[in-house]
């Protein structure tokens, strides 16, 4: 099992740990929902180096990008970042992904989910026909992600960048914390604003930012946050997770994931998703929330009044802001229209839920 820089860190903070993606991760510290109320109001850090860069670089860069990725990485320009999928032969998902564009059709980083990191490098590499060069520089990069309303005011002290001002999707490269060559981001996967910030592990760079980052943040009572309170954050803003909600199986049309579906350029897959699209979708991914006392969990059973299957939950929990069980799950897509009667199967009983609009938070 790997650790990142910071799992002693975790450990001496009292966090509970476990296995995720081959890496020693920190599941919680003080609980799950103190960890996600803390975000939501004001400010948290996850540890996310368990994800995985690839920087590609070359001439033929974006060409490779463009034929891999089914959004339309041609509309980046430098500091700017795109949330995309690569599609696989049979207009499954291999992973869905960042890409950050360094420098305009030259240079790319790619941020791909800490399980799929050789799966990805050998399907990008599958590809690369024209010379482009690729480095895996994951096991070398740190990751935070600072979230919360409160994130960019904590940070906007410790680097010259204007981070406070950084538009969704949008990043900027420069000195934070005294470490040099830092990449601020303003992407991440809470819902509640805040920064990802991409390092290199040299030179004692984790201690010095960890620390920097928690000393900056003390009168905002900044917290810690582990991968338990990341799902329910998530998730309340109806953001994908792989291995649930979206894999090799779900096409990125069922999954909701039509507006990173760019027709207007060659990729993988492309004619069988227009043709997919042409002929109209047999699923679909929805929200809903519970209407009977139960919580939904991944691989319960969704089916109509009649008990009839016709679909199944993919990631479900208690919504710690709402105080109500929500879900997402694949259902027939004729019951996949807004207040939808829809029941799930939990244990021996069949309880009611509606189809609801993700985000769950409106």
């Amino acid at each position: 099992m790997k650790n990142t820089p910071f799992t002693q860190k975790h450990i001496a903070l009292g966090a509970k740990m476990a296995p995720f993606a081959g890496y020693n991760m920190p599941i919680s510290y003080t609980g799950i929902n103190d960890e996600h109320a803390a975000v939501r109001n004001s400010v948290g850090v996850f540890d996310v180096s368990h994800m995985g860069e690839f920087i590609l670089k070359g001439e033929n860069a974006l060409d490779l990008i463009q034929r891999v990725t089914s959004n339309d990485a041609s509309k980046l320009s430098a500091g700017k970042a795109q949330y995309s999928c690569l599609p696989n032969d049979e207009g499954g998902i291999v992973d869905d992904l960042l890409i950050y564009c360094i420098e305009e059709n030259k240079v790319y980083m790619l941020v791909v989910n800490a399980s799929n990191i050789e799966k990805d490098w050998e399907w990008i590499s599958r590809y690369n026909t024209k010379g482009v060069e690729m480095h895996n520089i994951s096991d070398k990069t740190c990751l935070l992600a600072i979230q919360g309303p409160n994130a960019t005011s904590v940070l906007q002290s410790l680097t010259d960048q204007d981070v406070v001002n950084l538009k969704y999707y949008t990043f900027v490269k420069g000195t934070f914390a005294g470490v040099d060559n830092v990449l601020i981001s303003a992407t991440g996967y809470t819902g509640a604003g805040g920064l990802e910030i991409y390092f290199e592990d040299k030179d004692g760079a984790a201690d010095k930012v960890w620390d920097a980052i928690f000393a900056a943040g003390a009168s905002k009572g900044i917290k810690p946050i582990g991968l338990g309170a990341r799902d329910t954050l998530r998730l309340e803003m109806g953001f994908c997770l792989y291995g649930n909600d979206i894999d090799d199986r779900t096409s990125p049309l069922e999954a909701g994931l039509g507006w990173i579906t760019k027709f207007t350029k060659d990729f993988t897959a492309r004619p069988i998703l227009e043709k997919q699209k042409a002929a109209g979708l047999p699923q679909k991914l929805v929200g809903f929330e519970m209407v009977d006392k139960g919580i939904p969990r991944h691989d319960y059973e969704i089916k109509d009044g009649e008990g009839n299957l016709i679909g199944r939950v993919t990631s479900g929990t208690q919504s710690p802001t709402l105080q109500k069980a929500i879900g997402l799950g694949y259902v027939k897509t004729a019951f996949a229209t807004l207040d939808t009667e829809i029941y799930i199967a939990v244990r021996d009983k069949l309880l009611k839920a509606k189809v609801v609009k993700a985000p769950f938070l409106g």
